[in-house]
C-alpha cells in the first residue's frame, strides 16, 4: 500500500483553504489529515506500507513505513512513479493525503478487489478520485490523464477499462479541498486527528 503526499509545511499544502484557513492553519489540517491516512494505513491489512513523499518526514510518520522520494513533474507522472518506485511484484493500492475519513476496513475492500480484478478506483465527489490500485502496476496506465480536472477520474477509468482491465469499484469520498470540504469531511468521519483539528478551528465555511 502506498500513500502519496507531500509535507505540510505552510504554504505548500492545502493552499484552496486559505484564506478561510491562514497558511499555517491549512498545513495543520493536512499534517492531521495525513496522520489520520497513515494511521488507517497502518491499520489495514498491507504486506508493505510505503509513503512517496515530497518533502521530509516528521514526527507525524508513524513506524513501519518505507518512506520513498516522489518523482516525475505532473501528478500523473509522480503517481505513475510512486507506483513503479514501490513494487515489487505484489498488487499496489495508492491513495493520497485528502481524505482522511478513509477506514481500514475500507482500504482492506480495495486489497481484496485486487485479488478479483486488475484494477481498483476510489472515485472522489470532485470528479477526480482518492484510490488507485493495480494488480500490475504500468507507468502508461497513467501518463497524460490530465489532473485536477473535472474529468479526470472518468478519463483515469476510461483508461483502465480500455486497457482490458476489469476494474472494481469503491464508494465515492470527498476530497479535502475547501474549507466546506473540511468541514463536510469532519462532521461525517466523526472521530480522528482531522476532525479535531477542524472542530478545534471553528466553522470557517464560507458563502459561495
Amino acid at each position: 500500500m502506498v500513500v502519496i503526499a507531500k509535507e505540510p509545511v505552510p504554504g505548500r499544502v492545502k493552499t484552496r483553504l486559505t484564506p478561510a484557513y491562514t497558511p499555517a492553519e491549512a498545513a495543520a489540517l493536512a499534517e492531521a489529515a495525513l496522520a489520520d491516512t497513515l494511521a488507517a494505513v497502518a491499520a489495514a491489512p498491507a504486506g508493505r506500507r510505503t509513503l512517496a513523499l515530497a518533502g521530509a518526514p516528521g514526527p507525524w510518520l508513524p513506524g513501519g513505513f518505507t518512506v520513498i522520494p516522489q518523482r516525475g513533474g505532473g501528478l500523473d507522472e509522480r503517481l505513475a512513479h510512486a507506483f513503479a518506485d514501490a513494487y515489487a511484484g505484489r498488487p499496489l493500492v495508492l491513495i493520497g493525503m485528502d481524505t482522511p475519513q478513509v477506514t481500514p476496513a475500507l482500504l482492506g475492500l480495495a486489497c481484496a478487489g485486487l485479488a478479483r480484478c486488475g484494477a481498483v478506483f476510489g472515485p472522489a465527489a470532485d470528479g477526480g478520485f482518492w484510490l488507485l490500485g493495480l494488480r500490475r502496476p504500468d507507468a502508461r496506465l497513467l501518463a497524460g490523464v490530465p489532473m485536477s480536472r473535472p474529468d479526470t477520474g472518468r478519463v483515469q477509468l476510461g483508461r483502465l477499462r480500455a486497457a482490458g482491465l476489469e476494474v472494481g469499484l469503491l464508494p465515492e469520498l470527498t476530497d479535502v479541498d475547501t474549507a466546506a470540504d473540511a468541514r463536510a469531511v469532519a462532521v461525517s468521519s466523526g472521530g480522528g486527528r482531522f476532525a479535531a483539528a477542524v472542530r478545534a478551528l471553528g466553522d470557517r465555511t464560507v458563502p459561495a
